[in-house]
């Protein structure tokens, strides 16, 4: 058995609806299918209700194009004899959400849960004209067994519940092909309507995939795989046709949106592998992720990924002695309140330790950190707790990357030649990555020196395979 994610992108329009519906008829086997909202609704929702709350928003206006795009798909796609039970659903969850919105037009505020609800609507509607295009498929509610807990204010999954309920959900083996919306999920404790985040419906699917321990976990989207670069910037970047879990996590941590990344973590554990797949080209062969990359490139580089509006907070002071406590203070403010680090950068001098994260946290970290360290502050043990602006990152990652001695080095002085000022460097601090900080202005010809140092267009000493996108690292 084996579980699907069809994207945004992929249940966007009637043609691509065909395509999914194609892709799921040909399986031999009945499969559990997870799908997005239609492309570009959760972004609709989302500004509609924030309109509605600023009264600045034609409600009807909206709720009619939303009603007209839903409609059109099931007239085209859905069998005539299901048609009216399906639009009167269909139609019923859009009457709740005008309602909705209309109470938050009325009081001029959006708070957090409602907004949730909101976004539900988008996969509740899909999974159900999803499900009626299929041959001889059930839908199931996701809000019945993907369930949630709050962590550091955000919502994350109660696996051990979850996993409970899933297995309860789905008892094994599958009579028919299942068909359920990712992303969204209710609350353990009181049953109010949450999600998994921008990029939950590709965590959706990995959580039912490890809790039944499906064969593969296939992610359909409008790629296709991984690549050794972003191809927007590197034209002759090359798709990448198998990674370890530990390098696609570092490559999507680092920009690759490829997938999102936490979806890799529950069926690493589990040892399922990962298809990347292309809807709109379904024959092509995609990327699989594994516990270990093909044994023909067991070194090297996979690829090459960048984080554009990163910002670095420095910590400065006498620090030989206590280098350790001081990363460990770091670290766990940092995490108590949500704040994903990128890397950490520590020159030799052991006078400096520095972290990066998203310019939009610069500011939060700063209180924190400054809060964190105010008796060193005081004390003089810590001179300053300070910020650099406009940053980028740019990630080189590989398993055994460090088998090639001075690569880093090698690298930063490369851009170097080129008059790129790097901002810094962390080399070492983890096994499959080498991270170089530059100015956002020089991202760009920064990853195509970067690329064209690791895959030569007439060598082969660097490993072929890699990554595509743009997004977040934690530690």
């Amino acid at each position: 058995m084996k579980v699907l994610k069809f994207g945004g992108t992929s249940v966007g329009t009637v043609e691509s609806l065909r395509n999914v519906k194609m892709i799921i008829d040909s399986l031999s086997e009945p499969a559990i299918v997870v799908v997005s909202a239609l492309g570009g609704l959760t972004d609709r929702l989302i500004a509609t209700a924030r309109a509605a709350a600023d009264s600045s928003e034609n409600i009807d206006a909206e709720m009619c194009a939303m009603r007209r795009r839903h409609e059109d798909i099931i007239l085209q796609l859905v069998p005539e004899e299901k048609q009216c039970e399906v639009s009167a659903i269909v139609s019923d969850l859009l009457s709740q959400l005008e309602n909705i919105y209309r109470g938050v037009s009325l009081i001029g505020d959006l708070p957090e849960k409602t907004l949730d609800q909101i976004v539900s609507f988008g996969e509740r509607m899909s999974s159900v004209i999803v499900t009626n295009i299929l041959q001889n498929a059930e839908h199931h509610d996701s809000l019945e067994f993907i369930k949630t807990e709050k962590w550091f204010n955000r919502n994350i999954a109660d696996r051990q519940f979850t996993d409970r309920l899933i297995r309860e959900e789905y008892p094994l083996p599958l009579k028919r092909t299942c068909v359920m919306g990712g992303f969204i999920s209710r609350d353990r404790d009181t049953g109010e309507i949450t999600n998994l985040g921008r990029g939950g419906s590709d965590y959706t699917a990995a959580l039912v995939a490890a809790a039944l321990d499906a064969d593969s976990l296939e992610i359909w989207t409008d790629v296709d795989g991984f690549m050794t670069a972003d191809p927007r910037i590197i034209p002759d970047a090359r798709i990448i046709p198998d990674m370890s879990y530990i390098e696609s996590m570092e490559l999507c941590s680092f920009g690759a949106k490829v997938i999102y990344p936490p979806t890799i973590y529950p069926v690493f554990h589990k040892n399922i592998p990962i298809k990347i797949l292309n809807t709109f080209h379904p024959t092509a062969a995609g990327t699989r992720i594994k516990e270990f990359a093909s044994g023909t490139l067991p070194r090297g580089v996979r690829g090459v990924s960048s984080v554009k509006n990163t910002s670095i907070v420095t910590v400065v002071g006498n620090l030989a002695d206590n280098v350790a406590e001081i990363n460990s203070r770091t670290y766990n403010a940092m995490a108590r309140n949500g704040i994903s680090i990128f890397l950490v950068s520590q020159p030799d001098s052991d006078e400096k330790f520095s972290v990066a994260m998203a310019e939009s946290e610069t500011e939060k970290a700063l209180r924190i950190l400054r809060d964190e360290f105010a008796p060193e502050l005081q004390s003089g043990q810590v001179a300053s707790v300070e910020p650099s602006h406009n940053l980028a990152i740019v990630a080189v990652v590989g398993e055994a990357i460090h088998s090639e001695s001075g690569l880093g080095a090698r690298l930063t002085n490369t851009l170097q030649r080129e008059g790129i000022e790097v901002r810094a460097v962390s080399d070492g601090a983890s096994d499959t990555t080498i991270a170089i900080v530059v100015d956002n202005a020089n991202v760009e010809n920064s990853l195509k020196l970067v690329h064209e140092a690791c895959f030569p267009q007439s060598s082969n000493k660097c490993l072929k395979h890699s990554h595509y996108g743009n997004k977040e690292r934690k530690i």
